[in-house]
């Protein structure tokens, strides 16, 4: 089987087919990359992107699906609830 990254790389365009409940922590970094994020109550969202560059988006309505590759959901700066990552 392919390494994690060689996978990631080759189904980047792919639907996600998995999805986990996602409590926001400054140090826990997730088991895989995401392909998005679902934002089930609005708020403010601090992601790490795959690159490692952490973004604040600001004002994140509900019900949002955010096309984000990251690897983390900070708990610092995120109001945002109910967040679930697409895998």
């Amino acid at each position: 089987m392919a390494a994690r990254e060689e996978y990631d790389a080759i189904v980047h365009d792919a639907a996600a087919s998995d999805g986990a409940n996602v409590t926001p922590s400054d140090g826990m970094v997730m088991p895989r990359h995401t392909r998005g994020i679902y934002v089930g109550s609005a708020g403010d969202l601090v992601v790490r992107m795959v690159a490692g560059t952490t973004v604040t988006f600001v004002s994140v309505p509900a019900g949002a699906l955010l096309p984000l590759r990251t690897d983390m959901v900070k708990a610092t700066g995120t109001t945002a609830a109910n967040i679930v990552a697409l895998f």
